[in-house]
């Protein structure tokens, strides 16, 4: 039978411990050989990147780096493409000097090929094993930051663009490589390169994820058509109103592989769900709606990391033939009962301007409890980061840790979310700060219309842009009662003069440029506004962040401590832009869910140690 309680209050075995508990996260995949071979973030280790290496009927799992080093990069700052391996040889881009190291199977020790002083990414081998090109990054006694792509150690291939990006060497030594320039993002327009000559691509087409098969023809996929869709040597493989690519935020991403024999196997997105396909041929049936890092494996199959709304991401290989999966590696182990399990809705709903946005919708799900007649659920808003980013239909414990407590959960895929074709991204060119604030509070009035949540009890959260949307939500709106930013952008201009390289001008296009568009920034900024905030919130930050500085926080913290609104200010020491470690993401699921008992008027049945709060 089950148990009567207030939405909130419901006892859950997904608790804050078990978000980290033997659990890691999956990154970039590489194929050498029969091997398989992946980074492992563990936040036990206080976030260190392992590589692993799996030999299908070997032993098991082998760790291969030694103890004491790291495999992260922080070229762009988010990184990604750390590592490549070849004939068992691996080179790795190392965490605590950013140098690259080379190490020979069986030598237990890695030899340092850089030197210090530069950091270095997407690292590509080729075939005969004697070059290794890289995207590299110097960070110059001026304050300039330079990037490059070169030969390691230090033979520039080629310079003077302000962005380069996927080194990928041709069976026949030729290398094929994305170029940039300030004001774009990746997602914006990239060219591509071939030994130095222009093939594809412009200041307003994204060029993504080039490959090479194994007869030498090209692989890439371009938006032209307003889609991510394929080609091949300049021809279109594939034309629909679907997305056989994402936004290149990291490096090493890819979203298709190439068979020895020519076909293509790729992942095609349409309304947030990804499915697997060969390219000319039928979907590839499988249980999972998430994938990622895609890589050939044999003659017909495919290795990835996938998920699905019940399973974690772990890395799986795939039959293409008939689809049969072998999971390599969970990211977790354990598993729970379905029974605690919100599955997402996807949501269209309408918003301003006579358009349509898209959402997944969790409601709450506890087979041992439910709520009193009449009661309806506490909605949390999720506006994810990026703001190029989207929501992903795979578990995520994170929200599952809400909605397994009775709160309902909304992550919404707001206008510039990928995943929708060019025409949903570009609705946020100019307006970051009113359509993805409109999004969001377009998608809670809508599930408070239709009686799914509770209108008077909704928060909203946010890391990073996500942050300042959230920030902007609880300033220029007075729909929801409380918010959660973590490392959110507070004001637009100290975004603009004070952040990395890779996002300095990303603003150009989301806001104005700068600083002609002075004023803009200022009508937009919450730090500004902040005499119109009405709603409390709890604001989580890394001190080491580079990407928002903890000075944004601070300047926040300030003016809600002037104002008198009840707030929390809760910093972590050794985090940067995204937290790793384990200590943190337990401190900070449980201080967030204390914070909103205390304003939503709900109970937790964890014990949890209250967080200071101010004005309170």
């Amino acid at each position: 039978m089950t148990t009567v309680a207030p939405y909130g209050s419901w006892a859950s075995p997904i608790t804050a411990d078990r978000l980290v508990e033997r659990a890691v996260s999956l990154g970039q995949v590489v194929v050498d050989g029969a091997d398989v071979y992946w980074n492992e973030g563990r936040p036990a280790e206080g976030g260190r990147q392992a590589i692993m290496r799996w030999t299908p009927g070997g032993d098991g799992l082998v760790e291969v780096l030694p103890e004491g080093f790291s495999a992260r990069t922080t070229v762009h700052e988010y990184g990604g493409g750390s590592f490549t391996v070849r004939d068992g040889v691996v080179w790795f881009a190392n965490f605590a000097d950013q140098r690259v190291y080379r190490l020979e199977p069986g030598s237990g020790a890695p030899e340092a090929v850089t030197a210090a002083g530069a950091r270095y990414a997407d690292l590509a081998v080729s075939p005969d094993g004697t070059r290794v090109a890289a995207v590299r990054e110097r960070h110059l006694d001026s304050g300039e930051v330079v990037n490059d792509l070169v030969l390691l150690p230090e033979q520039v291939v080629t310079e003077g663009h302000d962005f380069y990006a996927a080194p990928r060497w041709s069976p026949d030594g030729h290398l094929a490589w994305l170029s940039w320039d300030h004001p774009n993002m990746p997602w914006d327009g990239t060219e591509l390169w071939v030994d130095g000559d222009l093939v594809a691509g412009g200041p307003d087409e994204s060029i993504s994820q080039p490959r090479w098969a194994p007869d030498g023809s090209l692989l890439w996929a371009s938006d032209r058509t307003g889609w991510w869709n394929l080609y091949r040597n300049g021809r279109i493989l594939v034309e629909e109103e679907a997305e056989y690519s994402g936004p290149d935020w990291v490096f090493g991403l890819s979203r298709a592989a190439v068979l020895p024999d020519g076909t293509v196997a790729a992942v095609r997105t349409t309304n947030g769900v990804g499915e697997l396909t060969v390219v000319g041929g039928d979907v590839v049936t499988t249980r999972y709606t998430s994938f990622s890092s895609v890589q050939a494996h044999g003659p017909a199959a495919v290795v990835a990391v996938a998920a699905s709304a019940r399973e974690a991401p772990a890395v799986v290989r795939i039959d293409l033939g008939d689809g049969h999966v072998q999971v390599v590696r969970r990211s977790r182990e354990e598993t729970f009962d379905p029974g605690y399990l919100s599955e997402p809705e996807a949501v269209t709903f309408p918003t301003d301007g006579g358009l349509e946005a898209h959402a997944l919708f969790y409601a709450p799900a506890n087979q041992d409890f439910g709520a009193p007649a009449g009661e309806l659920p506490p909605l949390i808003v999720m506006s994810h980061g990026g703001p190029t980013a989207n929501a992903r239909s795979e578990l995520d414990l994170s929200i599952q840790y809400f909605t397994s407590r009775g709160l309902a959960v909304v992550d919404v895929d707001y206008g510039g979310s990928t995943g929708y074709g060019r025409a949903y991204r570009r609705r946020l060119d100019g307006q970051w700060g009113v359509v993805d604030l409109a999004d969001c509070v377009n998608a809670a009035r809508h599930l408070a219309a239709d009686g799914l949540v509770d209108g008077r009890r909704m928060a909203i959260r946010g890391g990073s842009a996500g942050g300042f949307t959230t920030l902007c939500a609880l300033t220029f709106s007075d729909v929801f009662a409380a918010g959660a930013s973590y490392y959110g952008v507070a004001d637009l201009a100290a975004l603009a003069t004070d952040t990395h390289k890779f996002e300095s001008r990303y603003l150009d296009r989301l806001v104005g440029p700068w600083p002609e568009a002075a004023e803009v920034y200022r009508a937009r900024s919450p730090i500004h506004a902040a005499d119109r905030l009405s709603s409390p919130v709890i604001l989580f930050q890394g001190l080491e962040d580079k990407v928002v500085p903890p000075a944004q926080a601070e300047v926040m913290v300030d003016a809600l401590r002037a104002k008198g609104l009840p707030f929390a200010y809760v910093t972590f020491e050794g985090e940067q832009h995204g937290f790793r470690q384990a200590a943190t993401i337990v401190r900070a699921a449980e201080a967030e869910l204390w914070f909103y008992g205390q304003i939503l008027g709900f109970q937790p049945d964890d014990a949890i140690e209250p967080v200071p709060m101010c004005n309170w």
